[in-house]
């Protein structure tokens, strides 16, 4: 077979291989899959305020199109908000989604509008990309076709410009520091974990997790991946090369991980007040489900070792922590 038949050939099976989602080393997982659902998540921490926004997209994929879960949540407004917006899209080539009227973002910012008191239009600056590496946040889960759910941050920090509509009140974005994150698949796991914080006092820190329990074949796995950045550095803890362990329950979110002498371990707990019930979609069905539990303004801490060394330790008041309804 010459060399210009044969590109087609593996055309196809990249293309194939994409869609049962995953992605080669070096690859950019931010763009779409065209899997069952690629999800698009914002946050924005004004740490000074003690104010937590976010915005959710989850693009899905039905079989008459694609449709779109758009929604906001604010603390310490209390504002949810959720539409179902009947025709959407995600770019295939970079990061880029777009939901009707509702919703538009890029890797230079985002807008949304959810109606009168549940506007938003940012602009990001000043990135703090994931570094340049050859696996995303779900590490070496990135190429293995199949699987339930991805997961990868891609934005860990910046600036912000912009305001936000939140009830009554105007929001000027100015002091918020941003976080953005894309996870995709077939399916939700049956149960899961996550959680996200800046405010630790310094907006270099970052901490983000995720886990769930998966089948994968027979068997069922229940993998975390954690990323921690601490100014220029990113500490990314994923299995296999890390052990890691999870709790969650009515208690709280426990996350231990430790690879070679590098000891990470984060303790959460959620604060009165700040819960948000946020809909999960259905892609096939052009509908939601009232199953996650979020918390948009929780207590984690956060300890980092290097051996006997510590390199970190903090807590923030403003994370998110999210599992099932009970």
């Amino acid at each position: 077979m010459s060399e210009t038949a044969a590109m087609p050939v593996v055309a196809r099976l990249l293309e194939r291989y994409r869609r049962a989602g995953a992605d080669l080393p070096f690859e950019d997982p931010r763009r779409a899959h065209g899997v069952g659902m690629e999800g698009y998540y914002w946050r924005l921490t004004d740490a000074a305020a003690g104010r937590v926004m976010i915005v959710l997209c989850g693009v899905c994929a039905a079989p008459d199109g694609h449709w779109a879960l758009v929604a906001m949540a604010a603390h310490p407004e209390g504002l949810v908000r959720h539409a179902i917006v009947p025709v959407a899209s995600a770019d295939g080539r970079r990061l880029g989604v777009s939901a009707g009227d509702v919703l538009a973002a890029d890797e230079e910012g985002l807008r949304v509008d959810l109606g009168p008191g549940a506007r938003l239009r940012a602009g990001f600056a000043d990135h703090v990309p994931w570094p340049r590496r050859a696996l995303g946040g779900s590490g070496l889960a990135q190429v293995v076709p199949g699987l339930g759910q991805y997961w990868h941050p891609h934005l860990l920090g910046g600036t912000v410009a912009g305001h936000a509509d939140l009830g009554d009140d105007r929001i000027d974005l100015g002091g918020c520091v941003p976080y953005a994150e894309k996870n995709w698949g077939s399916r939700f796991a049956g149960s899961w974990w996550w959680g996200q914080a800046h405010g630790f006092g310094d907006p270099g820190v970052c901490v983000a997790f995720a886990g769930g329990r998966l089948r994968l074949g027979p068997a069922g796995v229940a993998p975390t991946s954690l990323v921690v950045a601490l100014g220029g550095t990113v500490l990314r803890l994923v299995p296999p090369r890390a052990r890691m362990v999870a709790a969650v329950g009515a208690e709280g979110w426990r996350v231990r991980a430790r690879r070679g002498s590098l000891h990470v371990e984060l303790l959460g707990w959620g604060g009165r007040g700040s819960a948000a019930i946020l809909p999960v979609p259905l892609p096939r069905e052009r509908r939601t489900e009232p199953l996650s539990h979020q918390r948009l303004a929780s207590h984690l801490q956060v300890t980092v070792w290097r051996g006997t060394r510590l390199l970190f330790s903090g807590e923030s008041a403003l994370a998110g922590l999210e599992r099932p309804v009970a």
